[in-house]
């Protein structure tokens, strides 16, 4: 491995993204909060003299490939949010550091579990803070780096790492463009979703940090009550369409702007995503018709929490913990499923369950017809061998995992239903999950271990696993791979 091309690129990477914590410093010194100021100016500091002098240095070997990537990828999703965490630490907003690290991560990820128990009390910046790693992480540090550095043959290699998903492309023939392209786009659905809140009486900046939240499909709201707080149908409805549309592959988006309407209406993963979303919406409203007897709420509550739930954003307007048992199992297997993929949204991701159910077709009608010969096919397209092996591999990393942190999260001896909901909505970045982890409640009173073990879990499932596999494999620290 070249150790010196993935130091370079880290630190260059890294030195950029020092420039990060000057925006939420604008906010602090916007409203005087000159804690946070102080502490957002110092990370600032801190971490770009600590990553120049490598960014600056050039390595011998700049080659760089798929394990050199993977690498940069899993270990910059380390600094980043033990990084963020740094300013609500120093400022002492949150005082314990795992705290600061489990809600930075949390953020990143665009997971949007907290660790806060009075939300309303935090500064101005802070609040920025958490909803701008949201923004960030969403689309990912690694595409905004791409799309301002200068282009280079390793671009292409860092997309793939940073873009996990069962099929990996890119808009245009050039990694920098289709990065620049990815933020173009979503920088005008968050400044026209911000422009709509507004409209619907939200003030500016939590309108600002609202659409940020809903873009990386994240979930970190501003107030101790969450939407609910605002007690609009206008503003429900608004982040409904929100985030259902940032749950949805961006190359759609693309494909709508360059003319390919046929390429979009005959895309699978799209058709799939919403007609769950229709379906979950119908089943829980007949499931809750004696909690809502009226129609438009209980339409706008369902298909809310469903919207909110299945694009891992987490925002709320309802306690579903007091929903039937129906509805709440019909919420969990959303966690699983997720969004699409090439979205900001988390989970399983719609085309892997797609794969994965052609598969088994595929499997039961060659066990009855073994003549036969089936292939798999996807838009039209035979689907090859490697993409479908590596949705069965991820699924089955998915779930060992999954169960291991179960395993060591169940030593905080809380209930089953929160100790699994915990695990399944972190590694599926959703954010709420049941119980003692609802809608109304947060994570503060787990252990710093499992909090340590939650915040990995975070990880794990916006990298979809393989980053952090690599990165913790000593073989590839080795010179010879």
């Amino acid at each position: 491995m070249n150790k010196q091309a993935v130091a370079h690129y880290l630190c260059r990477i890294t030195s950029w993204g020092s420039l990060l914590f000057l925006i939420p410093a604008l906010v602090s010194l916007f409203y005087g909060e000159w804690d946070a100021l102080k502490a957002f100016l110092e990370v600032a500091i801190g971490v770009a003299v600590l990553s120049l002098p490598m960014a600056i240095l050039k390595p011998k070997e700049s080659d760089m490939f798929a394990k050199e990537a993977l690498m940069i990828v899993a270990l910059l999703w380390v600094i980043y949010p033990v990084a963020g965490a740094l300013p609500f630490w120093l400022s002492g907003e949150i005082p314990s550091f795992v705290d600061a690290v489990f809600e930075s991560v949390s953020g990143f990820t665009t997971t949007g579990s907290t660790i806060l128990t009075d939300i309303e009390s935090m500064s101005h910046g802070m609040l920025f803070w958490r909803s701008f790693t949201h923004w960030v992480g969403g689309m990912g540090v690694l595409v905004l780096a791409i799309a301002i550095l200068p282009a280079n043959k390793a671009t292409m290699y860092l997309m793939r790492a940073e873009c996990a998903g069962p099929q990996v492309g890119k808009l245009t023939p050039k990694g920098r463009t289709s990065a620049r392209y990815l933020y173009i786009i979503y920088g005008v659905l968050t400044v026209a979703l911000t422009v709509l809140l507004i409209l619907g009486g939200m003030p500016v900046f939590d309108s600002i940090c609202h659409a940020m939240g809903t873009a990386g499909t994240g979930g970190f709201g501003i107030k101790n009550n969450g939407i609910a707080f605002y007690n609009s149908k206008y503003i429900e409805y608004v982040l409904t369409v929100g985030m259902i549309v940032f749950g949805v592959n961006f190359s759609i988006y693309y494909l709508i702007l360059t003319g390919h309407i046929k390429t979009v209406l005959r895309n699978a993963e799209l058709r799939v995503y919403l007609i769950i979303i229709l379906l979950a919406t119908g089943l829980i409203m007949g499931s809750n018709i004696l909690i809502h007897p009226d129609p438009e709420e209980n339409f706008r509550s369902a298909v809310f929490q469903v919207s909110s739930i299945m694009t891992s954003t987490g925002f709320g307007t309802d306690d579903y913990a007091l929903w039937p048992e129906f509805s709440q199992m019909v919420l969990l297997m959303l966690m699983f499923i997720g969004a699409c993929a090439g979205s900001t949204g988390g989970g399983l991701k719609v085309q892997r369950i797609i794969i994965m159910f052609k598969s088994v077709k595929k499997f039961v009608r060659q066990t009855l017809s073994p003549k036969c010969v089936y292939v798999l096919k996807g838009e039209d397209k035979t689907m090859d061998t490697a993409t479908v092996h590596g949705v069965q591999t991820y699924f089955i990393l998915y779930t060992g995992l999954l169960f291991i942190s179960l395993l060591l999260v169940s030593f905080d001896n809380n209930d089953f239903a929160t100790s699994f909901s915990s695990v399944v909505t972190c590694i599926n970045n959703i954010g709420p999950g049941l119980n003692k982890v609802g809608p109304t409640q947060n994570f503060s009173f787990f252990s710093n271990f499992a909090k340590i073990i939650l915040s990995f879990d975070m990880l794990l499932g916006r990298l979809e696993c393989l980053p952090v596999i690599v990165m913790l494999s000593p073989s590839v620290w080795r010179n010879k791979f």
